[in-house]
């Protein structure tokens, strides 16, 4: 099981307000839960737009090559059927 650690932060008071909603509803079993699942789930959003970024910044042609380059290698040694 993960670690968890106490922080206090400050929350806008409608902010507040939809998540004592939400915890209401029994959609989430507490205040921190609900925080702590939309941090996770926001830091996984930032995570995969930066690898989207990092990925645009390929050259499809250079990295087609660097794979075919080394496919041809692994061929030689693959055994005949």
């Amino acid at each position: 099981m993960a670690v968890t650690t106490k922080i206090a932060i400050s929350v806008d008071k409608k902010v507040l307000q939809r998540i004592d909603k939400l915890v209401d509803q029994n959609l989430f079993p507490s205040r921190s839960r609900a925080i702590q699942i939309a941090l996770e789930e926001k830091l996984s959003k930032i995570d995969k737009s930066r690898l989207a970024v990092e990925s645009s910044k390929l050259n499809k042609n250079e990295e087609q090559s660097l794979a075919e380059e080394g496919l041809i290698g692994e061929i030689n040694e693959w055994p005949e059927y």
